[in-house]
């Protein structure tokens, strides 16, 4: 039986304590924290045993640790786990981009750091062409403007969607430059990036398109052993336009795959 503790409670986080509740074989929801304790222990209040809601650090004592909270408290989580040389598995992917010593540190203490696809797809292919030549990797992603609102890039060049009437493209550059300029939005470029050519190489253009009502990525990848487009179009949750429902089913995933018998997929 492995032990797992979520930061956060948002979207992504509940989601996935509900079903790690429902007692999946192999795994056991040990703990959560969360930014108001009171919400918490509401959302809580149906389980069938709800874990107790303890402070960042004290997620450590769990042998994996999810990683579901807001980008900012990112250090706060991963850095703990790492050091006490658990599993991490991180949501805020594109914060870990700018912390790539944190890798460093769980091959001292034996951690890991498992990245789930997420909203994305096709990771294993992008990671088995990646083994040999790659000329290019790019990520197209359409989302609805409210779905983008309040992103830093957005914010610095003073770029408004509202009322948007048309198709737009509001960033094109590498993965590096989207996750830090989209930290909410575009952990997919981090994730993709991590898969193939690295932050650099990886190029990423946004748009904003009122006509959609999914969040689409679209990801090309012109390699020596195989060329292929993927386009995936996920149903955003209703708490949070930014974040697909599949991002949290990816990390259940992600987590049976841990302890299964049978795993599929490179």
């Amino acid at each position: 039986m492995r032990t797992v503790a979520i930061a956060g409670l948002g979207a992504i986080g509940l989601p996935l304590a509900r079903a790690l509740d429902q007692r999946i074989e192999g795994l056991k929801l040990v703990a959560v924290a969360c930014r108001d304790a009171a919400k918490g222990r509401a959302s809580l209040s149906g389980f069938i045993d709800p874990p107790p809601i303890v402070s960042l650090p004290e997620l450590s004592d769990a042998d994996i640790v999810v990683e579901a909270a807001p980008a900012a408290i990112f250090d706060k989580i991963a850095t703990p786990a790492l050091e006490a040389g658990r599993v991490l598995v991180p949501i805020s992917v594109g914060a870990l981009l700018p912390r790539m010593h944190l890798l460093k540190l769980a091959q001292a203490t034996g951690a890991r750091i498992i990245v789930p696809t997420g909203a994305l797809l096709g990771l294993d292919a992008v990671r088995a062409a990646a083994e040999g030549p790659v000329d290019s990797i790019t990520l197209e992603t359409r989302k609805h403007p409210r779905g983008l609102v309040g992103a830093p890039y957005l914010v610095k060049h003073d770029i408004d969607l509202t009322g948007l009437a048309r198709p737009e493209v509001v960033f094109e550059g590498n993965a590096m430059e989207a996750a830090a300029g989209f930290p909410a939005n575009v952990n997919v470029a981090a994730a993709l990036a991590l898969a193939g050519i690295g932050p650099v190489r990886t190029r990423v253009r946004i748009w904003a398109d009122p006509a959609v009502t999914r969040n689409i990525h679209t990801v090309t990848v012109e390699a020596d052993a195989a060329r292929f487009s993927m386009t995936i179009e996920n149903v955003p949750t209703p708490e949070n336009p930014r974040t697909g429902k599949i991002t949290a089913l990816s990390v259940l995933a992600c987590l049976r795959g841990m302890v299964s018998p049978l795993k599929v997929g490179t």
